[in-house]
């Protein structure tokens, strides 16, 4: 979970706004070093960390962790961490724990205190993030703006009731989107999510969704080794259930008379044509062209 905030780096000031920290648009972002091993071999590694330099004020550091269940030996290493950044860099120092569990969120917020007979020699606060306060986004246009607090949002609300929502809205936006940057969120999601129901839902979503063809992005590529391997049942028929998935995942109804003459079509040419529309279309009965109305009559007459 942590990584996405060195990829995707604009994602830092959204998330610090539902922390209730200022953060501007324009900041200047650069990952550290996150090996913080001592001289004895004793390893130690932040999961990322990132110094941060934004427009209004004081450079800062960054130091993010990924946490998915309690670990009681997580309040020192944490302290540790945001010691050895201050000593080495001479910089402030923020710990952002990110999380998918609500109970993990709660317990990560510590405070983590070290002191003895009554007095606190150090006290840790780390900020933390996670399903109370990560906004939920089901809203296509919403998730193309903010595509990477989209895909946060998707990540750490895998196990809430509005999961599948998130995806689909996720999965329409990529739509809008560049190539480079379809294949990262994808990629992302694909391997972030895991093998586990929300994992499933994402590659249903996105299993026969073909955004850029011709681009050899991720997707396609994924698409047309499915592809290859339907053609031996019928490329027609796989192709077919690739109109009605495209179609599904942009939210567009499919009415039964359009769906049973996509179903039926036997021409891999001009099913390929209509998987090509259906990434722009409005309506389902648009994906049919006046070659595809002229082939339908001429099937209805009565041959003499």
């Amino acid at each position: 979970m942590h990584r996405i905030f060195q990829e995707r780096p604009e994602i830092l000031t959204p998330v610090f706004k539902v922390l209730g920290i200022a953060l501007p648009e324009k900041a200047t972002v650069d990952a550290v070093i996150t090996d913080v091993t001592e001289t004895k071999p004793l390893a130690r590694h932040i999961d990322t960390a990132l110094r941060v330099a934004p427009s209004d004020g004081q450079e800062f550091l960054l130091a993010i962790e990924a946490q998915e269940r309690r670990d009681p030996k997580k309040g020192s290493s944490w302290a540790y961490y945001v010691a050895y950044l201050r000593a080495k860099y001479g910089l402030p120092v923020l710990l952002l724990v990110v999380c998918r569990d609500r109970t993990t969120a709660k317990w990560a917020a510590g405070p983590f205190e070290c002191g003895a007979r009554g007095w606190t020699t150090q006290r840790t606060y780390p900020l933390v993030v996670g399903p109370d306060n990560l906004p939920v986004i089901t809203d296509a246009r919403t998730a193309a703006e903010k595509p990477a607090l989209a895909t946060f949002s998707a990540l750490t609300h895998a196990n809430s009731a509005d999961r599948d929502a998130i995806l689909e809205a996720l999965g329409r936006a990529l739509q809008g989107m560049d190539a480079e940057a379809a294949d990262y969120f994808y990629q992302f999601l694909d391997v972030a999510l895991g093998d586990n129901p929300a994992g499933d839902k994402w590659r249903q979503i996105m299993g026969f969704v073909n955004y850029f063809p011709g681009r050899g992005h991720v997707m396609e590529r994924a698409y047309l080794e499915g592809k290859a391997t339907g053609e031996a049942k019928g490329e027609a028929k796989g192709e077919a259930k690739g109109v009605l998935a495209v179609l599904e995942v942009r939210g567009i109804p499919v009415p039964d008379d359009v769906r049973g003459r996509i179903t039926a079509c036997t021409d891999p040419g001009r099913v390929s044509d209509w998987l090509d529309r259906a990434r722009t279309v409005e309506h389902a009965e648009d994906l049919f062209g006046e070659a595809d109305d002229l082939a339908a009559e001429t099937r209805d007459v009565p041959q003499t």
